[in-house]
């Protein structure tokens, strides 16, 4: 039996957390079964990457990137003293954490020196993250009996395209690279987020990068299990922040938690539940903290409920773009033009709608993509401030709101239910909000729509009490 075991960040972000994982794991190889592990950088240490490359690259201090150095140099030294006993091994594991410290420093300080930090050294720079805490785990593995190694994405077998910093898989070469190492009993520890192109260069898999990793090495083994590791006891109902009576939900089917991930779950990435799909791999998410705990299991079975709704997901920090012109009426093509326009200057479309009278196309965006949106909009259809319509443009007006958020309600109870969207905009109404925007997915698993942000946690206790909590009693 295979299984994948992949640990977050806050798993790993200290020392004695990483010889709790350590111990996770090896209980986990005793039950006789093959185990590999994909780990992400220690909390705090990626951000603290991004930053100093940036500050590299502007600011071109040496001495901050000396502060920088001692800084993650003790970080990891403190967790290597915390999570291995044995000297021997400490001091193997040092090693190569000096090793990788010192390339770490020669690249920034390149970046000051030339001035220049390309999509290409800044996943350099970003993949030291996972490739500093996966040799520490590595070496408590092997302090606790077990035999051990660590390993980069590439050396895994985890080849993609250059595109940097959202590389894509070109090839799986992990049957190949990690089944020998299974056969002599040894955990694989590899280093999650990253992979290698063809040519031998690093590059990054992007926001969800360890997930997408742990399910990519799944895949490639055709693993019995991939298990996330996180903070918390599984998926809940809704974000327990808003709503202190969420509750964890034991079982979801693949498209349930492939709607929450992608409307703003943060247990899981979106990308991380395909490959699993794929090859019906279920996908178990549970909490390092309190391992006894069963948490969410993720398989292909639609289990049907009491409950229509099954969780209520919410996206913060967007803005909503209202496109108008009635020379779009009757044009084919404008759609297209318009996601061309915005997808030259990488900016993401969350959610899509447009008015049965096609006069208006309303989007939804990542409020910090709003400006590239705008100049990507005027370049493709000119200047849409002059609002005569003598002046023959498509769009004659762009509205942008900035203070609303994303609410998701999903559930696979929700197919095919009879006047369900009419319930939920009545408990919406109810709660206060106005209702911006709708969408609804082909899967009908999901309805999402947009209001202010001011109304968000009335909203979504509002949708909690009556669809999930009133469903239970």
């Amino acid at each position: 039996m295979v299984t994948v075991m992949k640990f977050g960040g806050t798993s790993v972000g200290s020392g004695e957390r990483i010889r709790h994982v350590a111990n996770i794991v090896v209980n986990r190889k005793k039950e006789d079964k093959d185990v590999v592990v994909v780990v992400s950088a220690m909390s705090e240490v990626t951000n603290a990457l991004i930053e100093i490359s940036q500050q590299a690259l502007n600011i071109r201090d040496i001495d901050k990137i000396s502060d920088f150095i001692n800084f993650i140099k003790e970080k990891h030294y403190k967790a290597i003293e915390e999570s291995i006993k044995s000297e021997k091994i400490k001091k193997d594991v040092k090693k190569i954490i000096d090793s990788r410290i010192d390339e770490l420093e020669k690249v920034l300080i390149g970046v000051a020196y030339l001035g220049e930090l390309t999509p290409k050294s800044r996943d350099y720079i970003l993949s030291f993250g996972e490739r500093l805490s996966s040799p520490i785990l590595c070496g408590a593995i092997r302090d606790l009996g077990e035999k051990s190694i660590a390993l980069e994405g590439g050396e895994a077998g985890i080849i993609t395209d250059d595109n940097f910093g959202n590389a894509r898989v070109k090839k799986l070469k992990v049957k190949e690279s990690l089944t020998p190492l299974l056969k002599e009993g040894i955990i694989p520890v590899v280093t999650g987020f990253i992979g290698v192109t063809e040519e031998g260069n690093i590059t990054t898999l992007g926001r969800g990068g360890s997930d997408y990793s742990a399910a990519l090495i799944g895949y490639g083994l055709d693993a019995d299990i991939i298990e996330i590791w996180t903070d918390v006891s599984g998926v809940y109902t809704t974000d327990p922040r808003l709503v202190p009576t969420a509750k964890r939900i034991p079982k979801l089917s693949y498209i349930e938690a492939m709607e929450l991930a992608y409307f703003g779950a943060k247990v899981l990435h979106p990308r991380t539940i395909e490959p699993a799909m794929e090859k019906g791999i279920p996908i178990l998410v549970k909490n390092t903290f309190e391992p006894d705990n069963e948490g969410t299991l993720i398989t292909n079975d639609i289990e049907m409920s009491d409950n229509i709704v099954k969780a209520i997901s919410t996206i913060k920090n967007v803005a909503l773009i209202n496109i108008f012109g009635a020379g779009m009426v009757g044009v084919s093509g404008t759609s297209a033009r318009i996601f061309k326009a915005l997808g030259m200057y990488n900016v993401n479309v969350i959610l899509i709608s447009q008015g049965s009278s096609e006069t208006n196309i309303s989007i939804v965006i990542s409020e910090e993509d709003v400006d590239k949106a705008l100049k990507a909009l005027k370049e493709e259809f000119g200047d849409f401030g002059k609002k005569s319509f003598l002046n023959n443009n498509l769009i004659r007006d762009v509205m942008v709101d900035k203070d609303v958020c994303i609410v998701s309600v999903v559930g696979a109870g929700m197919k095919g239910a009879k006047g369900i969207a009419g319930k939920i905009f009545t408990a919406v109404s109810e709660s206060g909000a106005n209702i911006k925007m709708i969408a609804q997915g082909s899967s009908e698993v999901n309805i999402s729509f947009v209001i202010d942000e001011k109304d968000l946690i009335n909203c979504v206790r509002k949708l909690h009490e009556k669809f999930i909590e009133k469903s239970n009693q």
